[in-house]
């Protein structure tokens, strides 16, 4: 596995890094339809600047104009402020990436997305799908997908009565350790790796934090013992921890502690957010099968996850609850792990009473609220358990209970860029992004590669997956030019490069 020659060796790959993307930005200024705050006036034009409160645009015939950002319509401040933030957090991404270049240390990647940013990787499959690399297998029962980071993989499995989290080489797929997590059935959790330390929950609720080179065991929790918490169904904590800085954000479920603060290294408690109140009716206590993301909007840093009863936020130095959002909580399992892009949260999940919706975050004298943006029931828009992708300013990811039809939107306006109906596999699709393609993995087994981009639907190859265990529900992960699949106790490993 290609890894770096030394810390400067990386900073200096992770600058022109940097640098292509700032090029890429400077130079591929998309011209696209502004609509001013009345709806009646549009003008083609590209993004230059947002500076205080004034838009700087470039007309099609060369022409600079500012305009005040609240004369746009909500779309186009969204798109302004994105455009700005994605300028100047170039660099911050490279500071990011600089520790380990093609890492996936965590559920859907460096940044809880979905989305891998290498390059270089096939966009076409051969027949029969790309070269496989190599087999691994003793890891266990389980949904769980893997964490790659600093030359390794972490995992989880259920081995007879007891969870273990496992390490293995990168290389060869070999286990280098395994250590007791705690009880419960099979886990989903996929492990969070921070360095030194690895994070890891069990069916039942144990936390574990190890040593990421031993698996020594550092501390460990119990939701249910330690805050009272609960699931708000039979299946069990599936969560996969967040660290952010030196603390570890966690969902234990209970009504004063739905979700809390850790440190990161010694595991004792910053503080407990309790469940807004009056949040609706729709849905069950407890915690969701969600994961946390963390969000900027309105201004605010603040933690955002769907629970038992719909999408909460709460204030991320504090853990104030700053809102809640019911109506797309279902009565089963909410699990698709939500969307942030700047103001705005997509969230979406299954079953017959789900759905999907964008909410606007807004902060007047202080107080974040939350509004809905626009709604699609889960006959028209819902994603089940395989998770969604922002890509520009279109949404991805497989619709329907048990379903994964192909569809890709709009993420203001929710309109459909296409919908092409089932697609090469069939059952629920787990999707990530990378290298301006989808990776669709259906539970029935077949991998699919789809072109992520709104113009149209464009299949780029399929393969039946080598190993078959059940319900192919496992994320894919992309790491270091390698496709990730586990499978219950076996996983493959894949070339993907060209």
């Amino acid at each position: 596995m290609r890894r770096r020659t030394s810390t400067n060796y990386s900073l200096m790959i992770a600058l022109l890094i940097a640098s292509s993307l700032c090029f890429h930005l400077c130079a591929q200024e998309p011209v696209r339809t502004w609509t001013d705050s009345s709806g009646q006036h549009k003008s083609r034009a590209a993004f230059i600047s947002l500076e205080g409160d004034q838009v700087t645009l470039r007309r099609e015939d060369g022409k600079r104009v500012t305009v005040p950002l609240d004369r746009l319509s909500q779309a186009d401040q969204a798109y302004a402020r994105r455009a700005a933030r994605t300028t100047s957090q170039v660099f911050d991404l490279a500071a990011d990436i600089a520790p380990e270049l093609g890492d996936w240390p965590q559920w859907r990647g460096p940044n809880r997305d979905g989305v891998s940013h290498e390059t270089g990787l096939l966009t076409e499959w051969p027949e029969g799908g790309p070269a496989s690399i190599w087999k691994a297998s003793g890891l266990g029962g389980g949904y769980a997908s893997v964490a790659v980071a600093s030359n390794r993989i972490f995992t989880m499995g259920k081995f007879g009565g007891e969870t273990r989290l496992l390490a293995l080489g990168a290389e060869d797929g070999a286990i280098l350790w395994s250590t007791p997590v705690g009880g419960g059935d099979a886990p989903n959790c996929t492990p969070t790796v921070d360095g030194d330390l690895v994070f890891a929950l069990s069916h039942g609720g144990d936390l574990l934090c190890a040593e990421t080179d031993t698996g020594r065991e550092v501390w460990r929790k119990s939701f249910p013992r330690d805050f009272g918490g609960k699931m708000m169904s039979v299946w069990g904590y599936s969560e996969s921890p967040l660290v952010d800085e030196d603390r570890l954000i966690v969902t234990p479920g209970a009504q004063d502690a739905m979700l809390a603060a850790l440190d990161k290294r010694a595991g004792d408690i910053i503080w407990q957010a309790a469940m807004p109140p009056n949040t609706g009716s729709a849905g069950q206590d407890g915690a969701g099968y969600s994961s946390i993301v963390i969000s900027q909007g309105a201004g605010v840093k603040q933690y955002v996850q769907l629970v038992g009863r719909g999408v909460i936020s709460v204030e991320a130095r504090t853990g104030k609850v700053l809102w809640g959002y019911n109506r797309i909580a279902n009565g089963t399992a909410n699990v698709p792990t939500p969307i942030v892009s700047g103001d705005f949260v997509f969230c979406s999940s299954g079953y017959g009473d789900g759905g999907s919706a964008l909410l606007q975050l807004t902060r007047v004298r202080g107080q974040v609220s939350a509004q809905e943006v626009w709604y699609k029931n889960a006959k028209d828009l819902q994603n089940h358990h395989g998770g969604m992708v922002l890509v520009g300013e279109h949404v991805y990811m497989g619709h329907g209970h048990n379903n994964g039809f192909p569809v890709c939107f709009d993420l203001m306006s929710g309109r459909d860029a296409w919908r092409p109906g089932r697609g090469p596999g069939s059952g629920s699709a787990a999707v990530v992004c990378a290298d301006g393609h989808l990776y669709f993995r259906y539970e029935n087994g077949e991998m699919a590669l789809i072109e992520a981009t709104p113009r149209d639907y464009t299949l780029k190859g399929s393969f039946k997956i080598g190993i078959n265990n059940g319900k192919s529900w496992a994320h894919p992960v992309v790491a270091d030019g390698r496709l990730y699949l586990r499978d219950q106790h076996e996983m493959l490993c894949y070339d993907i490069r060209k």
